[in-house]
């Protein structure tokens, strides 16, 4: 899983899916023969208004279909062609409307279910387009348009293996099916299942040579991967067939940008920036290249029209915030981390900042409370779950499943382990062991809650979701392996579990391999003055939770042998 290195450094290329949302499907387009509407044959006039629709012409369509509707007004088909044409044309409640008008009338006409779904998905109403879309394929198992778009709001409600089973089914019955192959790719990409996502992107590629979507992810993964010159090679081919492919150029930037070639990056995010001037990635990165060249000034009026273009990016200020600490205006930077906080009190990435902030400006009570290591750091030892004789049984069986799980790789080039495995998400199924520690950390956030209510007065815990959803993933670092400091932005509070310790971590080791510490942000970082920190010795058994805010970082250790952990974040739910 990715986490946000402490570094202001440019966001990671972008993983684009060709959709990112359930569409309506292209049925519209099927032919008839042209007739005029005055006919007074509905059907006929349905007939027109697919032939509008498939030359994009929605007014048109609108119009035929309404003027049908007038003839048949409980036909269910001319009920689905006009809830289509109203969804095109911008009146999703009155797509609504007529498609739940044409299931009164015939409850098996699948189209009309399906692009009630699409309708759903599009105004946010999840949980019932998928009531809609499990209908249809219920129905008609191999309705290609239900399952697709099925697949395609689990995948973007993050279910990535039931949305993986859904257009593995549909290539069970069209194995040339290049859009469900890519979003398998895709899939697998998010799961950390790099090898299994190049292999899927390159089946998508071998059928459709020019499938720009397949060409720019396959690059993101090989970039990930490392094989940064393979990923150069993937973008620059895309941009030889479409050159005004932002997406492509973008990504071709950030990696210029990450192997330390910023002049050339400039160039590039100026082009994506001519062509659209509100993209806030490009913005941010070019005021990033700018202060790698030394262009100080012009990187300021950069950062400062970032965040004008974004303004509730957090890392868009964050980097604002930094820069002024380099030109040596530290009370400007902290005044940055406390306008930001007070429009979006509890942001992690701020709440980072704002330490690192007010370190630089003296400290006081506020970064006592930010950094109340007793308060906010929380170690749990685990008892044996059910099921298991002992905690050392437990741990055993947890090891052995994430060394046994499919997205354990080296660890990608957007992680913070060095010289380590990353896996994947965690909780997907097979969960084995894992869903036995997923009840245990969910034990613990509890008891952390009890143990630090609701406090108005502390920047952190004057706010906290009642909701929560979690994420989890392994790390097996190997000899002189070690995470570099960062932080979790998108979680509430996050931890780790030690299923696995070499004797080579100690309690006397005044070196302190291999131990955990927590408070000190990235050399990156423009910060002069000693920041608080604090170390803590992992163990076999013990769980620590502490706030997603919290730089922390591991103390390489030279052995022979693996330290294994489980990380975790606990997030806003639905």
């Amino acid at each position: 899983m990715k986490k946000q290195k402490g570094r202001p450094r440019p966001p990671r290329p972008k993983v684009r899916k060709k959709a990112t949302a359930p569409r309506l499907p292209k049925a519209m387009a099927g032919r008839m023969p042209r007739v005029t509407q005055g006919s007074g044959d509905p059907r006929a006039m349905v007939a027109q208004a697919r032939d509008a629709a498939g030359r994009g012409d929605w007014r048109q369509a609108v119009a035929l279909s309404r003027a049908a509707l007038v003839l048949a007004p409980d036909d269910a088909e001319v009920l689905n062609v006009a809830g289509v044409a109203a969804f095109h044309s911008g009146d999703p409640d009155e797509a609504r409307s007529l498609f739940d008008t044409a299931l009164a009338h015939d409850p098996g006409h699948t189209e009309a279910r399906s692009n009630l779904g699409n309708v759903l998905a599009a105004t946010g109403n999840r949980a019932e387009a998928e009531a809609a879309y499990r209908a249809v394929v219920a129905r008609d198992p191999a309705h290609l348009n239900g399952r697709f778009n099925l697949g395609m709001l689990l995948e973007v409600s993050g279910r990535f293996a039931e949305a993986e089973d859904q257009f593995r089914a549909i290539l069970e019955r069209h194995p040339d099916h290049a859009e469900a192959r890519f979003h398998v790719g895709n899939i697998l990409k998010a799961l950390n299942r790099l090898p299994e996502a190049a292999a899927a992107y390159d089946a998508v590629l071998k059928a459709e040579p020019r499938h720009t979507g397949a060409q720019i992810n396959r690059g993101a993964v090989l970039q990930e991967s490392g094989r940064r010159l393979e990923a150069l090679e993937a973008y620059r081919r895309v941009l030889r067939q479409e050159p005004a492919n932002l997406d492509a150029r973008y990504n071709l930037a950030a990696l210029l940008q990450e192997t330390g070639r910023p002049a050339d990056a400039l160039a590039e995010y100026k082009t994506v920036l001519a062509r659209r001037p509100d993209h806030a990635g490009a913005q941010v990165n070019l005021a990033y290249a700018l202060r790698e060249l030394g262009r100080l000034d012009d990187a300021l009026a950069a950062a400062r029209k970032a965040c004008d273009l974004a303004p509730d990016y957090d890392k868009a200020r964050v980097n604002l915030g930094d820069l002024l600490l380099q030109m040596g205006r530290p009370e400007e930077a902290l005044a940055v981390a406390r306008d930001f906080l007070a429009a979006h009190p509890g942001n992690p990435s701020m709440l980072a900042f704002l330490a690192i902030a007010l370190t630089e400006t003296g400290g006081g009570a506020e970064l006592d409370a930010l950094m109340d290591f007793p308060r906010l750091l929380r170690p749990v030892e685990i008892s044996a779950p059910p099921g298991f004789a002992s905690v050392k049984a437990f741990n055993q069986a947890l090891a052995a499943h994430v060394r046994a799980h499919p997205s354990l790789v080296q660890a990608p080039a957007s992680h913070a382990t060095r010289n380590g495995r990353h896996s994947g998400e965690l909780l997907v199924e097979p969960k084995g062991p894992v869903a036995a520690l997923e009840h245990a950390i969910m034990q613990a956030v509890e008891g952390y809650r009890a143990a630090n209510p609701v406090d108005p007065a502390h920047p952190y815990l004057a706010q906290r979701p009642e909701a929560l959803r979690l994420s989890a993933w392994g790390v097996v670092m190997e000899d002189r392996g070690h995470q570099v400091a960062h932080i979790h932005p998108a979680a509430w509070l996050s931890g780790v579990y030690y299923p696995e310790i070499p004797d080579a971590v100690k309690d006397v080791d005044t070196s302190h391999q291999g131990w955990i510490a927590f408070g000190r942000p990235p050399k990156d970082f423009h910060a002069t003055k000693e920041p608080r920190t604090t170390l803590i010795r992992p163990q076999e058994g013990l769980m620590l939770l502490f706030p997603s805010y919290l730089y922390h970082e591991t103390v390489p250790f030279q052995a022979p042998v693996e330290r294994m952990s489980v990380a975790f974040d606990v997030m806003a739910g639905d």
